[in-house]
């Protein structure tokens, strides 16, 4: 039995967690004879549904404060005793599950460096095992994350530590070896696999418009902000939005706040909705895609997974990312607005007014002409694991396949 260990960077939100959870069952689902292990610190994990030959260490939770900065999120413990805590048992669990390959998730060394003893422990005590970092298509604005990288010594990290670099995006969108600077060394490891569309069966469109009561002539916008933690300003907006909602545009809204947004503002967002019989709200649901699929417009922040979601169903969507701590959601709504692919609306320029005519645009579109993403990731991804698991390693072959 093949085996893969991976690293889940997961200190915010939902997104990154079922990015993960996609991957591994795609990878499970295509080479039948793996198991994997993923070290996690997300808070949700256990609310999704898992495949069989997988399963889960649960990390201590984090909280990002700022950019490259973190807290404790739930126990009472010093950031220094649960970032120890949290470095031994991925060390305890990579070597006592001995895997074929590492997949580490955007840092070379992990949080706060806290992968470096498992690395260090691997190179010697598991010289077989092969090391892929795993980075989405953005991290951050250019000049701030080249500065990260130099000063934390990422580039001969990477060149040093990995065998191999796949980033889940395009060069067309953001071509990371050159706007992060990227030395040759560590550049030629670099591959892209396109973006991820996600798996899952989806619910009868049907039927769940029929559940929340939606007309067949009648609109659906789903408002979702991940999980929640800082959404409330897009909530206070969609919330202005619904009073001054023409009444002949039969629309409906389900508004999903998230399990980390706090219960005041659920509550506020609830009883704002309460005045609207068109207007339906749920804390969470692990089928996110069955109601896009079911909307007709998607109002959401940019989280790469569910930005991926969106183009993938090829839904309407109006993008308000988050902008701090780090740029990467506003790097990628603009490069993809540029392109057609979505709206998106700088948060500081965020006003129910803007937000109302962006909607009311959206609706009123041709999708036909839009243009489509690349959509590969998955099975890109998995022709590289699959090579490395089998002692090969040839990305030319890779690129053949899929070109």
């Amino acid at each position: 039995m093949k085996r893969v260990f991976i690293y889940s960077h997961d200190t915010y939100g939902l997104g990154n967690i079922r990015m993960i959870l996609s991957i591994s069952t795609y990878l499970l689902d295509a080479i039948p004879d793996l198991s994997i292990l993923i070290a996690t610190g997300s808070p949700m994990i256990q609310s999704f549904q898992t495949p069989k030959r997988l399963d889960y260490v649960k990390l201590p939770c984090l909280s990002r404060t700022q950019c490259e900065e973190y807290s404790v999120k739930y126990l009472d413990s010093s950031m220094l005793d649960i970032m120890q805590l949290r470095s031994d048992l991925i060390r305890s669990a990579v070597l006592s599950f001995r895997p074929d390959i590492m997949l580490i998730d955007k840092k070379p060394y992990g949080i706060k460096n806290e992968l470096k003893e498992t690395i260090d422990m691997a190179k010697v005590a598991l010289p077989g095992t092969k090391r892929i970092l795993l980075l989405r298509d953005i991290l951050d604005a250019p000049a701030r994350t080249a500065k990260v990288w130099k000063e934390n010594g990422y580039y001969e990290m990477v060149e040093s530590l990995y065998d191999l670099v796949l980033i889940l995006g395009t060069a067309e969108i953001f071509d990371a070896r050159i706007e992060y600077e990227f030395p040759s060394p560590a550049s030629d490891k670099v591959e892209y696999c396109g973006y991820l569309q996600p798996q899952g069966i989806l619910r009868d469109r049907g039927e769940i418009r029929r559940q929340l009561q939606v007309e067949s002539d009648a609109r659906l916008i789903l408002v979702t902000v991940g999980g929640g933690e800082d959404g409330q300003s897009l909530l206070q907006s969609y919330s202005a939005v619904l009073q001054d909602m023409p009444a002949d545009a039969r629309i409906h809204s389900l508004i999903v706040t998230g399990p980390e947004m706090s219960e005041a503002q659920r509550n506020l967002v609830a009883r704002c909705a309460f005045r609207y019989p068109h207007v339906k709200v749920l804390e969470f649901t692990n089928d996110l895609m069955s109601y896009m699929n079911a909307s007709d417009l998607v109002v959401s922040m940019g989280g790469y997974g569910t930005v991926s979601e969106i183009l993938s169903l090829k839904k309407r969507a109006i993008i308000v990312p988050r902008f701090r701590p780090v740029q990467e959601q506003w790097i990628r709504a603009e490069r993809m607005a540029r392109l057609g692919l979505l709206t998106a609306i700088h948060p500081d320029s965020l006003t129910p007014q803007k937000l109302l005519e962006s909607i009311l645009a959206e609706l009123g579109s041709d999708q036909v002409d839009r243009p489509s993403l690349e959509l590969d990731g998955l099975p890109t991804l998995t022709c590289y694991v699959s090579m490395m698991l089998n002692g090969e390693h040839d990305p030319a072959q890779v690129r053949r396949v899929f070109q």
